[in-house]
């Protein structure tokens, strides 16, 4: 998206750039003490936290980025939208502005990056972080899908003019209600806005279409038993693109994994009820560090 239009994003006050070794960020951060890190998932941006992250603010210092190629940050290249490079990049960027995130929280496909960043080989703090996932996407397609769809998303990121068609196709008020009421979530008129501006700008669907494309989660699936953090499972009982059972399975085959359930709400939970989600959050990180 065009840094031109970055004051009239949720929490604008809190955005700076910040060029790391291979894109070039958006970052919002606020607050002091210990560090929470705050990752989107696949479409989204920092708006998807805009009403957590000042509440959480309150008492630690928080950042949240947009990731590569979506929302606001800038792709330095265009191979690295891959999970494990995603991960790796953004352990740079921590590296480089002295950030030793404490907890790492990640929505959707956000909660896989999150998962790959708190394992040993890449994690900036040193020792495993606290990780929060809201709706794991921990989960492959299943069937002809699973087959199909990254090959889909190679072909439609590799034609010239793709996103283009799709953003304008898309980002029509009624089928943006639609998309979003499709994820069992409900969101209000600026929330709606919001993602329709999003699915509106071609190099942010550009961005999705090439994670989608690199995706590769079965490596980090193998490791989920060895996993060193401690994790905690945010699943809406609505959720219809992440089944609630796919964060239970992935509970299950880890050491040390949690799994809350949160009525009536759907994929984009944490939108939907933020003071509920920000409760849950806080009461999460207070019994971790007791």
């Amino acid at each position: 998206m065009d840094w031109s239009q970055i004051e009239t994003w949720p929490n604008s006050d809190l955005s700076r750039r910040g060029q790391g070794p291979v894109h070039r960020w958006h970052i919002q951060e606020k607050g002091a003490g210990q560090t929470i890190l705050m990752l989107h998932g696949a479409g989204g941006s920092t708006h998807s936290y805009r009403d957590l992250m000042p509440t959480l603010a309150e008492d630690h210092h928080v950042v949240a980025l947009d990731l590569p190629g979506q929302g606001f940050t800038q792709l330095g290249a265009r191979h690295r939208c891959g999970l494990d490079a995603m991960a790796e990049d953004i352990a740079h960027l921590c590296a480089q502005e002295g950030w030793a995130p404490a907890v790492i929280i990640g929505h959707s496909a956000g909660a896989a990056v999150a998962l790959r960043l708190a394992e040993s080989d890449l994690s900036p703090r040193g020792q495993a972080p606290l990780v929060i996932g809201i709706n794991a996407a921990l989960a492959q397609f299943k069937g002809l899908a699973g087959l199909l769809f990254p090959v889909m998303a190679k072909a439609l990121a590799a034609v010239p003019f793709t996103a283009s068609l799709f953003s304008g196709a898309s980002s029509n008020p009624e089928r943006i209600k639609a998309l979003i009421g499709s994820t069992g979530s409900d969101l209000d008129a600026p929330g709606l806005a919001l993602y329709r501006r999003l699915v509106g700008d071609r190099n942010h669907v550009d961005g999705t279409l090439l994670m989608m494309a690199q995706w590769k989660l079965d490596p980090l699936l193998a490791r989920l038993p060895t996993h060193p953090s401690e994790v905690h499972f945010l699943v809406g009982e609505r959720d219809t693109t992440v089944p609630p059972d796919v964060s239970e399975k992935a509970a299950a085959r880890m050491p040390n994994a949690t799994v809350h359930r949160l009525a009536g709400l759907g994929h984009l939970a944490h939108e939907e009820r933020p003071a509920e989600t920000v409760a849950l959050i806080r009461q999460i990180i207070r019994k971790s560090s007791s």
